[in-house]
């Protein structure tokens, strides 16, 4: 039963939005690892060591079963479903039930990402611009215009990126329905091979193309999922832009605020104190889709903002305006 696992919080939210492939290959290999720790380690004692073999070649099917279901693309359709009136309508009811086929980690992992860029330049800014003026006023007009300027970037960035793989999904399906058109029986052949490579037998794979040939649209649906993985991209450009834009100068507005309430030494001691936590908070969000420990995300990302801050004022240092 579900409420029967114990997670702590933060595994629960890295199960929630980081991408099922590699959430699925995280904890295959944490297995792995723990069963080649503990169990191909000889105890001398014959009956335990044989329970170990079990265990391991138990461990191994279970490590192939994920791998299948990792590497599968959509099942094949069962004959007696193929234009059943209202299957697409129960199926997509499913599936809205089932939460974690929905795309929306896509936009999660783009925000943090974008709040990551953001922090990270504006930083290198203020922390620069810091060391050449002292502290002055002119280190508030930079680090707002660099926070504007990677607000904007990230946004047009992440929505042309995105309607980009749209595009290109469109055009691969396009060409597929081409195909099906002008050369239907190695159309229907290729289909039969991929049903073939997923274990099902030459007869009747041969015999679910064949009544899949019957209906285009089904046909072009099943062979797009089997060479592009869906036979729509899931994005959304305006979604990833308004999530790269507004996360991104969340993010590079951080460094920036401690000179709206001062200048000088106190203003650039807190926009370091206030930037390095910073840095340590994104870092650590970062592992919900990197599923590393947050503690070290977070330890990683505050290092490499002490690097690019104290780089960048030495250089402002070394150049005074």
């Amino acid at each position: 039963m579900p409420g029967s696992v114990k997670l702590s919080p933060w595994l629960r939210l890295q199960a929630r939005i980081a991408p099922i492939d590699r959430l699925l290959a995280a904890r295959e290999a944490a297995e792995d690892e723990e069963v080649d720790d503990l169990y191909k380690r000889p105890t001398g004692d014959q009956t335990t060591d044989r329970l170990l073999r079990d265990i391991r070649k138990e461990e191994r099917s279970h490590s192939l079963a994920v791998q299948e279901i990792r590497g599968a693309g959509t099942p094949a359709p069962e004959p007696a479903t193929i234009g059943v009136p209202g299957a697409q309508r129960r199926l997509d009811k499913i599936l809205g039930r089932e939460k974690w086929h929905s795309s929306s980690t896509s936009w999660i992992s783009g925000a943090i990402y974008g709040a990551n860029d953001g922090l990270a330049a504006v930083f290198g800014i203020v922390a620069g611009m810091s060391g050449a003026t002292g502290g002055n006023g002119f280190v508030l007009t930079a680090g707002l215009s660099g926070a504007v300027a990677s607000a904007l970037s990230m946004a047009t960035g992440a929505f042309l990126a995105e309607r980009s793989e749209v595009e290109m999904m469109e055009a691969n399906v396009e060409r597929e329905r081409q195909e099906i058109a002008e050369h239907p029986e190695e159309e229907k052949e290729e289909l039969s091979l991929f049903y073939q490579l997923k274990g099902i037998d030459e007869k009747t794979a041969d015999e679910l193309a064949e009544r899949l040939s019957k209906h285009p649209d089904a046909m072009l649906q099943a062979l797009a999922a089997e060479e592009f993985g869906s036979v729509n991209s899931s994005g959304d450009p305006k979604q990833a832009a308004v999530a790269a834009g507004i996360s991104t100068g969340l993010g590079a507005i951080v460094p920036v605020i401690p000179f709206f309430f001062a200048t000088g030494i106190v203003a650039i001691v807190a926009a370091a104190i206030v930037s390095l936590i910073a840095h340590f908070l994104v870092g650590a969000a970062k592992s919900l889709v990197t599923l590393r420990s947050w503690w070290s995300a977070g330890f990683e990302m505050t290092l490499a903002g002490v690097i690019v801050g104290g780089a960048m004022y030495i250089i402002g240092l070394a150049f005074p305006t």
